[in-house]
């Protein structure tokens, strides 16, 4: 069994499997990437195999079940491939629909099997949180009782998907928490993140790690998101757009930067990626994923490496970021 408990000693990829679990919704509004073609994603599964991706990133809300159905079928012959999924958010199959936070942890407890079953897995590699501002003293009994599952072996790890540092931290030091998932790209260092990770020794999953697509070299000012896809249906929490367009700060900063970024022949999502290696030698990045042509993409960003010290010097003499602040949900 592949497993999510190592700081990876060179550069490592994993694939995030949101987009691929199709349109759901929440409070009438649409948090999935649209529609998708489950062919096609099990496709681009096969070609990241091919390329030796061995982590895969899910949830239990991405498309209410639907991404580890079709994560669990791609991978029914690959059981040393590791999947995390994510827990908390209670979610309805039928209709789609986020309903909200679960906190008791005999309900988290029977979804995780709910989890199990889509995955086709007896033990699922690592379970986070996907609460991501809940307090920690409403978080402690769901802990303690993932605690309970990874000593009978149910689950292999667990840990956090959370942007709070102090959350994380309090419980770093339960065996069998390994790993903390954050938000982290180019246009945000994620200050209070990385060092708390670095001190706490976790495995650091980078969600958001080409800004929801803005750092992937597809889309301009220009382009117009529909309504049917988060990009498009303004959460309030995306500064990356607004009206359903990428935003002119953010576009700024990335013509900005582009230029280093595809330096030794990078594609600019590439680059984006050499920029996380750079930053922390914990970082995973999950990017997500709907096609196989943008899994070979992603995949030849192990091909090139991390940017170098000066490359990251020179982007940062370069970009003006707005300061992070106290930390929030990203």
């Amino acid at each position: 069994m592949a497993d999510f408990k190592q700081i990876p000693n060179k550069p490592t990829l994993g694939l995030g499997c949101w987009a691929i679990g199709g349109p759901f919704y929440s409070e009438g509004r649409a948090v999935g990437w649209g529609e998708i073609d489950d062919n096609v994603s099990k496709a681009a599964i096969a070609v990241a195999l091919e390329h030796g991706i061995k982590h895969f990133d899910t949830a239990q809300a991405y498309g209410c079940g639907h991404s580890e159905v079709v994560l669990g079928e791609a991978l029914k012959s690959h059981p040393d491939i590791a999947i995390a999924t994510k827990i908390g958010l209670a979610i309805d199959t039928e209709t789609k629909q986020l309903i909200g936070p679960i906190t008791d942890p005999e309900e988290v407890r029977k979804t995780i099997d709910a989890s199990r079953k889509r995955l086709g897995r007896d033990t699922i590699d690592l379970v986070l949180h996907h609460n991501n501002e809940l307090p920690v003293e409403d978080a402690k009994p769901t802990f303690d009782m993932l605690a309970d599952l990874y000593d009978d072996g149910t689950i292999a790890a667990f840990g956090w998907s959370t942007d709070f540092p102090d959350s994380m931290r309090a419980f770093a030091d339960h065996p069998g928490f390994t790993a903390v998932e954050h938000a982290m790209n180019v246009f945000l260092r994620a200050e209070h993140m990385v060092p708390a990770v670095e001190d706490t020794k976790l495995l650091s999953l980078i969600r958001s790690p080409l800004a929801m697509g803005v750092l992937g070299g597809k889309y301009d000012a220009n382009t117009q998101f529909s309504t049917d896809e988060i990009r498009g249906s303004n959460r309030g929490w995306q500064d990356y757009f607004e009206d359903g367009k990428i935003t002119d700060r953010h576009m700024g900063q990335l013509n900005a930067v582009r230029e280093t970024l595809m330096t030794g022949g990078r594609s600019l999502a590439q680059g984006a990626l050499a920029w996380l290696w750079a930053r922390t030698p914990n970082a995973m990045p999950i990017p997500g994923f709907r096609t196989p042509a943008q899994v070979i993409d992603l995949c030849g960003a192990l091909d090139h490496g991390p940017l170098t010290p000066a490359q990251m010097d020179e982007i940062e003499t370069i970009l003006d970021r707005p300061a992070e602040g106290v930390p929030k949900s990203r």
